[in-house]
């Protein structure tokens, strides 16, 4: 699979280079940086190279969208026409100071995005772990318990897109639901960011889901 990568700070440049070594060709794109770019696809050991927002969206199958709230709309602008692809959102709608949703109750940071880019297949997805635990969790992907990671999403197309790189990322993808339910997920995620940079354990969190009495 062809992805784009928009956005190479700490959870765009850990899971483009985890998708790479899952063996798909990955373009990362938007930092200030070139270089920065440019090490990220040496370092990834797989199919990967620099480029554009442009560049990386235009022949993507799917894009991991990874920038800071306050970027989205500059990021969406340099992209192009994304009708049609597939976006993994793991940005949340925080505010400048990173302290609280700009976004919440009545809708989502999700769903705003799906509104800036109607004809584009928005699912939610990433955005509940801390970068921290990305690498031991692709390293362990083998174990048969795996962590869990919750994606959300109103196309089944995108969202089965989403499941596969989930799984690719070492982590079990439960689905749920529409993408509102991202209102839900969003706080989730900074529940788990407290526990990651709040807690004595160390941010190298996951969480799993089980089904018990069967």
């Amino acid at each position: 699979m062809r992805i784009g990568i928009l956005g190479s700070g700490l959870m765009g440049g850990k899971l483009g280079t985890i998708f790479a070594r899952a063996g798909h060709e990955v373009v990362f794109s938007y930092s200030r940086s070139h270089e920065k770019l440019e090490e990220l696809a040496r370092s990834s050991q797989g199919k990967a190279r620099a480029g554009t927002p442009r560049q990386a969206a235009q022949e993507a199958d799917a894009l991991l969208l990874a920038v800071h709230w306050s970027r989205m709309d500059d990021v969406l602008g340099k992209a192009g026409d994304l009708s049609g692809k597939v976006i993994l959102s793991c940005s949340l709608p925080m505010n400048t100071g990173d302290t609280e949703l700009v976004v919440a109750h009545t809708s989502s940071g999700a769903e705003e995005l799906s509104r800036k880019v109607p004809k584009a297949r928005v699912v939610s997805a990433f955005n509940t772990v801390p970068s921290e635990v990305l690498f031991d969790v692709f390293e362990a992907r083998h174990k048969k318990a795996r962590p869990s990671l919750m994606y959300c999403g109103d196309d089944e197309d995108g969202k089965g897109t989403a499941a596969g790189l989930i799984r690719d990322a070492g982590f079990e993808p439960v689905d749920a639901g529409p993408l509102r339910i991202a209102r839900y997920a969003e706080p989730f995620a900074l529940l788990v960011a407290q526990l990651a940079y709040e807690g004595t354990g160390g941010p190298e969190l996951a969480y799993r889901f089980e089904r018990m009495g069967k």
